[in-house]
């Protein structure tokens, strides 16, 4: 098993594992070549979340792809791909990033040649996970920030699932040529009231929902990106990511990938917190 790596020391937990390193980026062919001779299969989850422009995401979500693709595409035995996209890619007008996503999608379509599988992921938590932890440290600490409606609606994955789930998709040839989504299981995911009505059982305590005004979230995510443009830093929160944010239903269901491959998630979000590491209060 290799992996690519942009930074080695970073990656020295994955070498302990026993994955061969390679170091590089996916602007980088040479690096792209010898990470893919002679293998049977390419998970591409790399992806960029932070951006201040499209530019920003395309750089890794469609470029990067691209080069992924092409990098394929020039083996002597092509290996199958599974490509690790975003539910979001579903609603592209929503975000710079949703629109990245998509149009990574779309590049498919150009290399027909290609065995692919894309698997559409909702929000993914867990071990690694840096987007979705603060959200639980706030409310462990007894605060939910909703940046719209509480009443939206999405699905969640934890990681560990995800993995599973693209296993199965590896061990099945029926998923070659699909698009699939997947979730932890829960019908018609969450709300905010739900997901912190869990988080208060398990940590005991009152969850508070703190809906964030639209006027101020507005002047923060606008300020971010001015900001960013002086910075040069890649921010999270954007006025485009909070359009995706705001968006009310990111709610995805199991039936294709589990009739393809008989794949079911094992953790929900009741479990999955009892499994978060959240360093001391």
């Amino acid at each position: 098993m290799r992996a690519l790596a942009r930074n080695l020391p970073r990656a020295t937990h994955l070498a302990e594992l026993g994955v061969s390193l390679v170091e590089g980026d996916l602007a980088n062919s040479a690096a792209l070549q010898q990470l893919l001779d002679d293998c049977d299969a390419v998970v591409h989850g790399a992806g960029a979340v932070r951006g201040n422009s499209q530019a920003d995401f395309d750089r890794v979500n469609v470029a990067g792809t691209a080069a992924v693709l092409q990098a394929i595409r020039a083996q002597p035995r092509r290996p199958r791909l599974i490509m690790l996209s975003s539910i979001v890619a579903r609603e592209p007008q929503l975000s710079w990033y949703s629109h990245s996503k998509w149009e990574g999608e779309q590049l498919l379509e150009q290399f027909a040649d290609i065995e692919r599988t894309v698997i559409r992921p909702p929000a993914v938590y867990g071990p690694g996970d840096k987007e979705m932890l603060p959200i639980f440290q706030l409310m462990r600490r007894g605060i939910a920030v909703v940046p719209g409606s509480p009443e939206v609606r999405l699905s969640l994955i934890h990681v560990s699932d995800l993995v599973e789930a693209i296993i199965a998709c590896l061990q099945h040839e029926t998923t070659i040529g699909q698009t699939l989504s997947l979730s932890d299981g829960r019908a018609n995911g969450y709300n905010w009231y739900e997901m912190t009505g869990i988080a208060a059982q398990h940590w005991q305590r009152r969850i508070r929902l703190l809906r964030v005004p639209r006027w101020l979230l507005d002047s923060i995510a606008a300020l971010n990106s001015k900001v960013a443009g002086i910075t040069g830093a890649a921010p999270m929160l954007t006025p485009p990511k909070l359009r995706e944010l705001r968006h009310d239903d990111w709610v995805a269901d199991n039936g294709a990938i589990t009739a393809a491959t008989g794949w079911v998630p094992a953790i929900g979000l009741r479990e999955g917190l009892q499994q978060l590491k959240l360093p001391p209060l």
